[in-house]
């Protein structure tokens, strides 16, 4: 799915308390909730709380709880009675086969047969869940420790590589982007030890430049936030936070705090306007060169007079979009191992940084060649492309990838994630640390389920006690070999090595990797944590050439080595094949979130979201990736996990008829899908509770509040009813040969995190953008109020006995919770008029009352045996008064 637990430092005095090793969080009371039923998963770890190590005397860097057994057992204990009534409930439906309609019967037991097996799927990967904490306190006295007081850096944190990528500078706002990128630049990581690699999709020179001034920026920024430790690290949340929020001050130097950081919100606010201004400067510049006489077009020209090689502002041939050639540029250069300080204040520089190292992390800029002909694989394919690209310039063990829009929340994050990649225990079997999603422009009742907490504190919980979570696209740290297509060490055999099997892995390694013999060389170096950074200059053209359309052609890319091409849900799939090869992943939440960024708060955008992520799972249950034809490595549970992951939007063809079913009631005669009817609703009654007190459990081991609970069944409600159809007839398309539906790219806020804006952001979530995926939903909330009106006209006609009456009022319990769970779909078609909430129960108390009452008006002509005598009487008196022959003139 493209579509959302605290894990902290150890160190402290309480691990599930503590702040990430910033200083900076603030634990409330949901951690101290969490806390209560988590312990310690066995007696290892209770020694690494005591500060021993594992079996070979190495510090674990991580410590692993268990839920308590109050919680966990009666959890597995409902499960398990829940499964017993479901096998007596198809027991008995299939030794009464008495129903007023045999399709309809079979139908539904075909459906409840698939709720039961997608039920079971679900919960059998959450048996055991697990909740690992890193400790950050270890992990720095054991690779970061204090200078020693010599020049050079002490520290033996292996280097990261982080990929951040974009398309377009106005659908994915510069400003948000620029974040993201001076949030990287001021993180908590060794300044020599951290490379930036920045993928333009859009070729466009408003990018270029604005990383030239986000480095400038970043120059006065990163030494701030190094200087008095602020969080978060991007400027934009930092200066829009409330004091209140900050936590206690954690620098060295309060005393000039407050004059630092007014010096520093001015050059920020000079910064946006430069970025600003690109939109406006650029063109103004290009259009005083002049047209290009040889092609007939605008050039667009770089700040030194030159032509921009990507996309122009006048398209032209291979300078537009889709047609452009590679560009490879870096923006700050590898700083080195030196400590460099900065000067002390000055009339010319106000802030004193003669204690600060002022050096800046490597940032390089790439926008791919695109031609025309070629598939691009969207972004599967600017990562794989950032993939060739840092190998050849850092290569880097670790790499991280972040969505454009998504900046570093908690300065600790990178070092979190080595405490799982470094541990004696699993380490060297990780391939990737998945972070949760968390952002911040989501209105505050998180009306379309934006955060996902389900998944991200309950699902990913149960993961991580089984083979790990799944990748989820974006916020998320892997072993580089694990990329390129390595075995894990614990599948080698015991002569063999990763680098070694990565030398060795194919008899012609450039049918596996291309044709770069610079790249293939770097190809076994990943396993290594220590490497020289390539100067650029001495590789320009190998940097161009792995860039290229035709690098990938007759190669292992986007199959066994880096991002998994086309398909939808290219993260999920990677993720599989990664897990299918034997790896581990782990799953790591902090406090504070690690990550943070924008997600589509329009229903729209967000009904869009779900169909990319619905049909590309399915997609992938339905080709060679899917979990069923996995090997032997991939863990059982883990198997069951992915093929639910997968399959779950084949749920909406029964929910779709269950949600209709009431159109039957209109006709005004009686039906019943099962007999005996009582004994049919017990039994789904009965599944129905154990299945609702079983996730009440579950949300209290997860932390989660019971409003994130709800807003996960309604939104699961609103996609089955109208996307996820949409998704099951996408994949039949596909299935067949053809095409199949076109998914629309997500479209982000185009305001960013200061909090000026919150009202402009919220504005949003009511604004209408009428889509075709809009029409089912309605068709179902319509059928049920409907029903709900007749149900009621005919109870007021006196068509109901007291036997039918029981009857029908069970039939509209069931109108009325799948009525709730479609609540905030009906919300957000109300448009601006949701802002009130209680008009829309005005408006269904009014609709079922006209309803009814037309009811009451058409019932005696349409089915008058079911109209009482009394009710009979009455219409025939008043149709006489109303006949045009007993009018008088």
């Amino acid at each position: 799915m493209s579509s959302p637990a605290a894990g902290n430092d150890a160190g402290l005095a309480d691990p599930l308390l503590a702040n990430g090793g910033t200083g900076t969080g603030r634990s409330g009371a949901g951690s101290k909730d969490k806390k209560k039923y988590w312990v310690p998963a066995d007696e290892e770890e209770i020694l690494a709380a005591e500060g021993r190590g594992g079996e070979d005397g190495r510090p674990l860097l991580y410590r692993t709880f268990k839920v308590k057994g109050i919680l966990l057992h009666p959890y597995r204990l409902i499960n398990l009675a829940r499964l017993i009534v479901i096998i007596q409930f198809f027991v008995w439906r299939m030794r009464h086969r008495d129903t007023d309609s045999m399709v309809l019967w079979w139908v539904t037991v075909f459906g409840d047969f698939w709720f039961g097996v997608s039920w079971l799927l679900n919960q059998a990967s959450k048996l055991n869940p697990i909740r690992r904490v890193p400790n950050l306190a270890l992990l720095n006295q054991r690779f970061d420790p204090p200078g020693d007081g010599s020049s050079s850096s002490s520290s033996q944190l292996p280097v990261v590589d982080v990929f951040i990528n974009t398309v377009d500078p106005v659908d994915e706002p510069v400003l948000c982007t620029m974040n993201s990128v001076l949030s990287i630049l001021a993180t908590d990581y060794p300044v020599g030890r951290h490379a930036t690699y920045f993928s333009d999709d859009g070729g466009s020179l408003v990018h270029y430049e604005a990383l030239l001034e986000a480095a400038r920026f970043a120059a006065v920024w990163a030494p701030f936030c190094r200087k008095h430790r602020v969080e978060p690290r991007a400027p934009e949340s930092y200066f829009a936070a409330k004091a209140e929020d900050a936590g206690p001050y954690a620098g060295d130097a309060p005393a000039q705090f407050g004059d630092d950081r007014r010096h520093v919100r001015r050059e920020y606010e000079e910064f946006k306007a430069r970025l600003a201004a690109l939109f406006t400067v650029i063109p103004q510049r290009s259009e005083a060169h002049g047209p290009d006489s040889a092609k007939g077009a605008t050039p667009t020209f770089m700040a030194d007079g030159t032509h921009w090689p990507g996309t122009w502002l006048e398209p032209a041939a291979n300078h537009k979009k889709g047609q452009h050639a590679a560009i490879v540029e870096v923006v700050l250069n590898h700083p080195g191992g030196e400590p460099q300080l900065g000067a002390p204040a000055s009339s010319e520089n106000p802030m004193d940084l003669s204690a600060v190292d002022v050096r800046l992390p490597m940032l390089v800029y790439i926008a791919r060649e695109k031609r025309p002909g070629y598939d691009h694989q969207k972004k599967a394919g600017a990562m794989n492309v950032q993939l060739r690209v840092s190998a050849l310039l850092s290569n880097a063990p670790f790499v991280i990838n972040l969505d454009g829009d998504h900046y570093i929340n908690n300065s600790a994050a990178f070092r979190a994630a080595m405490c799982f990649m470094l541990d004696p225990r699993h380490g060297e079997d990780t391939a990737f640390v998945q972070f949760p999603q968390r952002f911040d422009d989501v209105d505050p009742t998180d009306r379309y389920s934006n955060h996902n907490r389900v998944f991200f504190d309950a699902t990913s919980l149960g993961l991580n006690g089984i083979q790990g979570p799944s990748y989820v696209g974006t916020g998320c740290m892997f072993r580089r070999a694990a990329l390129y297509g390595a075995d894990p060490p614990r599948w080698l055999p015991p002569d063999g090595s990763v680098s070694k099997q990565l030398s060795s892995s194919d008899n012609d390694p450039c049918h596996h990797f291309g044709n770069s013999m610079p790249f293939i060389n770097s190809v076994p170096l990943a396993t290594h944590h220590e490497r020289p950074v390539a100067p650029p200059a001495s590789i320009d053209g190998e940097l161009a050439a792995v860039a290229t359309c035709a690098y990938e052609d007759g190669t292992g890319w986007g199959d066994g080595v880096g991002w998994v091409y086309n398909i939808a849900t290219e993260d999920v799939v990677t993720g599989f094949r990664i897990h299918r090869k034997g790896w581990r992943s782990m799953y790591c939440a902090t406090e504070p979130d690690a990550f943070r960024g924008t997600a589509p708060i329009n229903l729209t955008e967000r009904l869009y979201q779900l169909l990319r992520w619905s049909g590309g799972s399915l997609d992938m249950f339905f080709s060679r990736n899917s979990p069923l034809l996995a090997g032997r490595r991939l863990h059982p549970l883990q198997r069951v996990a992915y093929a639910n992951m997968t399959a779950y939007p084949i749920s909406a063809a029964f929910i779709f008829v269950y949600d209709l079913l009431p159109l039957m009631w209109l006709s005004g005669s009686e039906f019943y899908i099962q007999k005996p009817f009582a004994t049919y609703a017990a039994y789904l009654f009965a599944g129905i509770a154990m299945m609702e007190v079983s996730g009440m459990v579950e949300i209290t081991w997860a932390g989660i509040t019971l409003l994130d609970w709800c807003r996960n069944e309604q939104f699961f409600m609103v996609g089955a009813t109208g996307v996820y159809p949409a998704a099951v007839l996408h994949s039949l398309l596909r299935l067949v040969g053809l095409k199949g539906l076109p998914f629309k790219l997500t479209a982000k806020p185009q305001s960013s995190g200061a909090a000026a804006a919150a009202r402009e952001r919220f504005a949003e979530v009511y604004e209408v953008q009428w889509a075709p995926l809009l029409v089912p939903t309605v068709v179902v909330i319509a059928v049920n109020v409907a029903a709900v009106g007749a149900a009621l006209g005919r109870a007021a006609a006196g068509g109901w006995s007291l036997p039918q009456l029981a009857a029908t009022a069970g039939g509209m319990l069931f109108n009325a919770w799948v009525l709730l769970l479609l609540y905030p779909f009906a919300l957000g078609i109300m448009g601006r008029w949701s802002k009130r909430p209680y008009l829309l129960f005005v408006l269904l108390v009014v609709t079922l009352a006209a309803i009814a009452a037309a009811y009451v008006a058409l019932l005696p002509v349409f089915a008058p045996r079911f109209v009482s005598p009394f009710w009979l009487g009455f219409w025939s008196r008043l149709g006489g008064f109303i006949s045009p022959a007993s009018w008088r003139i």
